[in-house]
């Protein structure tokens, strides 16, 4: 069984985003036996919340179910999840800085295995309008469907 945790700011928005996509994904090809899912935060903010109306919203129009209460990333995610993706640099640095030298390469950005030339980051809709929110979805179908294959190898 693969282990992957999606992480993010505060865990309302981008990463409880990837972690329904990506169990939709498993879904239709068949392959939720194979991997367990997970999302954290960075911070603690929204600790015990469930994901931003907005990303719930933009997710189930998709048809992307959530069911995610928020919580802050722990050391001992890096001893239990094989693969740890941070949806931007930041988070990326921030996990860096919390995770055990010997963690590092299970640290990866979300994006890495985006189209050539798209940004490092996917964009954190919380201050902006609703299609920020649709983007961020879009972003996570296509680069989760890379990270699908990517894994199945």
């Amino acid at each position: 069984m693969q282990r992957l945790l999606f992480v993010c700011l505060g865990n309302i928005c981008r990463s409880p985003t990837a972690e329904a996509v990506f169990a939709e994904l498993l879904r239709r090809a068949g392959r939720m036996d194979e991997f367990q899912l997970d999302s954290a935060g960075t911070g603690d903010w929204h600790a015990g919340e469930p994901p931003d109306l907005r990303t719930q919203a933009a997710a189930r129009a998709l048809g992307y179910p959530m069911r995610h209460r928020a919580r802050q990333v722990s050391r001992q995610d890096f001893e239990r999840f094989d693969l740890v993706l941070a949806m931007d640099r930041q988070n990326h640095r921030d996990l860096l800085a919390l995770a055990d030298p010997v963690h590092h390469p299970k640290i990866q950005l979300f994006r890495s295995l985006d189209d050539p030339g798209s940004p490092a980051d996917v964009p954190d809709p919380y201050y902006g309008g609703e299609e920020g929110f649709v983007e961020v979805v879009r972003i996570v179908e296509r680069v989760g469907g890379r990270w699908l294959e990517k894994l199945g190898r």
